[in-house]
Parts: structure tokens; sequence; C-alpha cells
């Protein structure tokens, strides 16, 4: 029975990306204007349903808290959206006039999204805003224990798309989910964005596709004496409880100063927090903590009281959260490594420095690359720590959670972290439509390299001048011209050499002034013999659809099977005869 579902989920997985590699040669062809009122109207639909979907993420899951969920909803369709909005994803997306370099976006195509039991709806509102403003499909690959409100949260996207113009098929869900059927379609996607366990990432960057992934977050909070020990204790279990504690960068440890360790002791008890006995913390670790070091799946994201109970002691339902005082990191200390619920580690440390040591060990210890908070009002600790640790994020006087997210910090919101080559990452950066894009360059000539017949010495001891912008130039190239010229190439039509414009970057002759009118071109050379192309794809027979025209071949054309396919049901193809030079409609 397992093997027959491990086949039915690795055909779905084949026949999702087939579709969705259909809908990306129709979503590729939308305007800025067309994807920016697409994914208005998707996170428009996501607003209106967040809290339901909220709800049904804690009902089918049993993980966190619905009011927290809603809220990790809100910022990926609200914060992500106001920061992607007007971020140009469609053809020359930037120029610099100084350098004469036009960056060109081009989708990458089909995204694999693999989404998480912890964070399920608001990890596909915002995996499907970025694709999409990107301009590429997505095939979305739910954790099965979260697979109704996944698909129902997708179902919301895509009907909201649709109405907007977006392509059928753009957006996708597996519904038959095993490892190979995830795998298989992490196989046949153009990028990977995976977010869930260790193994799982794993997975994706061994795919062999280009993949996005995010590595675990044990992340620890350091509280310097210099600190607002009220403020930091209140910022830490304002994180740390946020949804149970099942956002990556939320703190996992608290390291801090033993000057001043008994005054926020009492701050974390007056906010909520309960410090267990050492019986007490040896019972939550055995529940907890399986000795394989992994977090027990039937405790992650239950409340505090819920995990006193269950490793047999009882706290009163107000408390928010347990702290365990604990004298080493490593695998003695179980409590140590990331826990994804209201569970705290607690340190004490004589001192900054020995305090950025205990943080470095538990970043070592299942952290590496991700994040780090820092409570303290004494720069020069902070740019220690910021210069010193193995973290993508070091977050100031925040809620680690909210900050690295980029929710209380001015960081690119999103809820996909890398965490670098530290933590075997490809990117340190928070994901954004701009990591779903190819960009391409076009770079014009800025300085001369010299001639054969220059001197050695021609150019020595005279400084190159600066081209001017070219927005202001009198022979620069015009916008509008730069945008046709880029147009005509990613559409195929650049069938002959371009004339230029009279004083396109046109060298005046001896006695010859700019003012003066250019000479008459001189008359065009008579139009060659077509040729026949030596080499047809799907692309190419999708161009030549699109603009009506027939593709020109012989015998020695190269025609992969899918361009064939489709161009013998269209009629695209038109046979060179090989003797007398006539042509015929292929057969």
């Amino acid at each position: 029975m397992s093997e027959d579902k491990d086949l039915i989920s690795i055909g779905q997985a084949r026949s999702l990306v087939r579709r969705a590699r259909a809908a990306q040669s129709e979503l590729e062809l939308l305007s800025q204007d067309q994807i920016d009122a697409v994914v208005s109207a998707m996170a428009a639909a996501a607003a209106r349903e967040s809290r339901r979907l909220a709800r049904a993420a804690c009902d089918e899951t049993g993980i966190g808290i619905a009011e927290d969920k809603h809220v990790k909803n809100e910022i990926a369709f609200h914060h992500v959206y106001e920061y992607i909005k007007g971020m140009r994803t469609v053809g020359v997306i930037s120029r610099d006039s100084e350098r004469r370099v036009a960056e060109i976006a081009a989708p990458v195509g089909v995204i694999a999204g693999v989404i998480p039991v912890t964070n399920p709806t608001s990890t596909t509102i915002f995996k499907v805003l970025i694709s999409i403003k990107a301009r590429n499909a997505i095939v979305l690959s739910p954790h099965p224990a979260a697979l109704d409100c996944i698909v129902d949260t997708a179902r919301v996207m895509e009907e909201a798309g649709r109405a907007a113009g977006l392509p059928a098929d753009s957006i996708l869900c597996m519904q038959t989910i095993t490892a190979e059927g995830t795998e298989e379609l992490m196989r046949l996607a153009s990028l990977v964005v995976a977010t869930g366990g260790q193994g799982l990432v794993r997975a994706a960057y061994s795919s062999g596709t280009p993949a996005f992934g995010v590595g675990p977050g044990n992340v620890p909070a350091y509280v310097h004496s210099s600190a607002d020990l009220a403020r930091a204790a209140d910022d830490i279990l304002t994180s740390k409880c946020f949804d149970n504690g099942t956002v990556c960068a939320s703190e996992q440890a608290v390291v801090v100063d033993r000057a001043v360790a008994a005054e926020l002791r009492g701050e974390f008890e007056r906010s909520g927090a309960h410090f267990l006995t050492a019986e007490q913390t040896a019972a939550v670790a055995r529940a907890l903590v399986s000795p394989e070091l992994t977090v027990n799946p039937k405790l992650v994201g239950k409340a505090a009281h819920e995990i006193a109970r269950a490793a047999g002691f009882q706290v009163p339902e107000g408390k928010k959260c347990l702290i365990a005082k604990l004298d080493t990191v490593g695998p003695d200390e179980p409590l140590s490594i990331e826990k994804l619920s209201p569970v705290l580690a607690y340190y004490e440390v004589e001192d900054w420095r020995e305090g950025c040591e205990r943080c470095r060990q538990i970043l070592a210890f299942g952290g590496m690359g991700h994040s780090l908070a820092i409570h303290a009002r004494d720069e020069e600790v902070i740019n220690a720590f910021a210069l010193a640790k193995p973290a993508s994020r070091i977050l100031v006087n925040t809620p680690a959670t909210h900050g690295a997210i980029g929710y209380s910090t001015g960081l690119a919101p999103s809820l996909t972290l890398g965490c670098g080559a530290a933590g075997s990452n490809i990117t340190s950066d928070n994901i954004s439509p701009m990591h779903l894009l190819d960009i391409k360059r076009l770079a014009y000539g800025t300085r001369p390299v010299g001639r054969p017949d220059s001197p050695p010495d021609a150019l020595e001891g005279k400084p190159e001048p600066a081209p001017a912008p070219l927005e202001e130039s009198a022979t620069a190239v015009p916008r509008e011209r730069i945008e046709q010229m880029v147009d005509e190439f990613l559409d195929g039509k650049k069938t002959k050499q371009l004339k230029p414009s009279p004083n396109v970057y046109s060298i005046p002759e001896q006695g010859e002034t700019q003012d003066q009118p250019p000479r008459p071109a001189p008359p065009p050379p008579e139009a060659p013999t077509p040729a026949a192309a030596e080499f047809v794809s799907e692309w190419e027979v999708r161009q030549a659809l699109k603009r009506g025209e027939t593709i020109l071949i012989d015998e020695k054309t190269i025609i992969t099977p899918l361009a064939r396919e489709l161009a013998e049901r269209e009629s695209v193809f038109m046979l060179k005869g090989s003797i007398t030079g006539t042509q015929d409609k292929a057969e």
C-alpha cells in the first residue's frame, strides 16, 4: 500500500509540474501592471480569509495559537505585500547611467514550494505571493499533517489570482504526499524553496535543482548588564511565546551577565515565566527531547502548562514559558537544542566576552548562520557581537521572532530566512521575489581597449573621461530605444541587424560636428535567402505561434520532441526544398 502511495505521489508531481510549465509559458508574458494586479488581488483574498485559515491550521495540526497564526498570515499578506508591491520584476528593472548597464528580469520557471506544519497557511501565502510576483508558476508540497489548510489557502489565492488575470495552473498543490513524491517534485522544478526540517532541506540541496533552504534556528539572546532589563524580559517572552515558539527565529536560550541575572529573573517571573527546578528540568528534557536529540512532535507548539503536564508536574495556566537553568551546551544538555515550544534555556556568564563564547556554542549546536538577539545599550558590545558571531541576523533590542522576519526591524519582510554558508545555505538573505529571478545585464562599452595601430603608450597618463549618464548624453541611446531593443531580443524578433538611430553612439569624423545632419544612409542590401533553423525547441514554436509566423526547417534541423509535437499540431514548420529551393508546409 505504501509503495502504491509513493507511485501515486510521484505521478502527481510529474503531472503538476507538466501543467505548471504550460502555465509558465503564459505567465511570463504578463506585463508588470498585470502581475501587480494579480498579486494585489491574491493578497486581498488572503486578508479576507486570514482568521478562518488560521483557525483551520490550529484545528488540523494541533499546533500553536490561532490569533498568532492570523498575525503570521498578516505578515505575509500585508507586510510582505507592502514591501514587494512596487518592486519591478518584469523587463528592464534598473539602469545604471554612469556604468551604462541595464538589468533585465526573467522568471526562473516552476517553483517547488515545500510548506511546513508549523507555519502552514502563512508560508503558503508568502511563497505564492513572491513566486507569482516574479512570474513563476508554483507547485506546493504540503506537510501531510497540514494538508487540508494548505490546500485551502492555495485555493483562496488561486481563485483570486485567476479572477485578476492569472493563467490557469499557475498555482498547484500536491494532495498525495510522500517523501518520494516531494523529491520528484524538487527534481523536476526549476527552483526549490524549502522550509522544514533538516532532512528535507538536505534533500532539497541534493535534488540537483537550485534550492533555497532554511537551516535550524537555535537562537541565543544575550542580555548585557547595560540592557533595559524589563524591556529585555518582555521582548524575549513576547517572541518566545508567539504561536507557542514555532517560529525558527524565536529565542532558544537566554545568556545573561551574572551581575544582573537575579534582577532579570525577577522581570521574567513578573512577565509570566516559570523557572524550573533541577528535577523539573530533567523531566521536561525527557518529555520534550528524544535520545536522538529531536523534539517530540506531540509537544511542538504546545502551551507551557501542557508541556509541564506531559513531564509529570503542574504549573498554573497563566504561566506562558518554562525556563531551565543550564550550565553547558551539547548532547548532555537536551534542552540546549532548538525546542519549537515555549521552553527556554538560561545561562549566566561573567561578562560579554564569556557571553560571546556561550552564544557561539549555542549557534554551533544546531543554529549556525541563523539569528542572534542582543539586549544592550553599550554600542561597543553590540558591535563586538555583530562582528564575531556566525549569525546572518544580529537583532538589537527587539523580539528575535519579529525582528528576524522584518516585522519589528528594517529587514526585508520574509517567512523564509537564509542562514548563509555557515548554515549550509546558498544565501544569508531574507528571501524575496528578487531571489526568484534570473537577472540579465545589458552592458555597453564605456572605455576603449586599444587598437592594433595605436601606439603602445597612447592611453598612458590620460585619464579616461567619465561617460555621461544615459538619460542626459546627447549621444545616448534613449530609454524607449533600449526597451524596444530588449523587447525585440526577448521576443525573438531580432531577425536582422538593428540600424541605429542618427547620432546613437556615433563618432563624428574630422570636420564634422554633432549638430550637422547625418549623411544619407546607403541603400539596404538585398535580403538574403532565409536559412533553415539549426535547432528548434518548444519555446521557439510557442513564440512563432504567438506572432503568427512559420519556422523554416530542412533535413539537418534538430527538433526537440515537444517542439515537433506542438508544431505538427499547429502546422508551424515550413520545409525548405533541399534541391529546388522551393518551400512546402512540413507534414
